[in-house]
């Protein structure tokens, strides 16, 4: 069952300071960064929630008090339908007035066709509108990005820039040492569960079976100043803007995932201390 004290311990922070500075940026961005650090992208830990008999992915009619256990509680993570309506809903109770967004991944265009496929979130603070996404295996954003920004937003040595493409945003990403590359396209409309319908569909008629959790598959965590991404046999590190990236061979690449998905012991809370009012 969904409890926001229980969600934030996880996240290793104290519920007492984070109520005390919600719904504020400072709050936000701590909670985002925690977020993507505690809990990782998984392409099979998203397989883990139980759905309905004969629905391979569930995202409309998902049981978030369901899911709450399996991506929080026990840290395996999920993908963006469940760490972002997650984190929506635990934004909500601190008071943090959050809604849906709606992205386009290049995979996810090539291999389901359909304009609303992956899932982001607005969250207004401090006066302003930014866009958040726990839920992106990245390289990425760790910090929130204010969604109406025309220049460049620097963070953790990367550069990010929203730019307009007709109706939507690409997010464009830079790091320290690299060239400008896309990283999703989004629409700022604010979006409602229901209109995932057709990408639900689309990827029950391509995924009729969980993928094998011994093959490779894509995982990723943030870390302190960076992230740490696995698709396939490619590892990417990315430490103070400096990103490289590496072919695993068959033997190497199960450790890679398994030190993704035990991930770090969580920080004490001298950070938050620091940051919250």
């Amino acid at each position: 069952m969904f409890d926001a004290d229980t969600y934030l311990r996880c996240l290793g922070l104290d519920a007492e300071l984070i109520r005390r500075g919600s719904p504020g940026l400072r709050t936000l961005a701590i909670l985002h960064k925690r977020h993507l650090e505690a809990l990782p992208f998984s392409s099979t830990g998203s397989f883990a929630v139980p759905t309905r008999d004969g629905v391979t992915v569930e995202v409309v009619d998902l049981d978030e008090d369901v899911a709450f256990g399996p991506v929080v509680v026990a840290g395996n993570g999920g993908g963006c339908v469940q760490l972002n309506r997650l984190f929506l809903r635990l934004l909500r109770d601190l008071g943090f007035d959050a809604g849906l967004l709606a992205g386009t991944t290049v995979e996810g265009a090539e291999a389901y066709g359909v304009d609303v496929e992956h899932m982001l979130l607005c969250v207004r603070a401090d006066g302003d509108d930014w866009l958040a996404d726990v839920g992106y295996a990245g390289p990425s954003f760790l910090e929130p990005l204010r969604l109406d920004e025309p220049g460049e937003q620097a963070q953790y040595g990367c550069r990010y820039r929203l730019e307009a493409d007709g109706d939507g945003l690409l997010l464009l990403r830079r790091p320290r040492l690299g060239r400008w590359s896309t990283v999703y396209r989004l629409t700022t409309k604010p979006r409602e569960l229901v209109e995932w319908r057709p990408f639900e569909a689309a990827a029950n008629a391509v995924l009729t079976a969980p993928p094998d959790p011994a093959g490779p598959g894509l995982w990723s965590r943030a870390t302190a100043d960076g992230q740490t991404v696995l698709k396939g046999l490619r590892h990417v590190t990315v430490r103070g803007g400096i990103e490289k990236a590496r072919t695993l061979t068959d033997e190497q690449w199960p450790a890679v995932r398994d030190g993704i998905l035990a991930g770090p012991r969580p920080r004490p809370s001298t950070e938050q201390d620091r940051h919250a009012p």
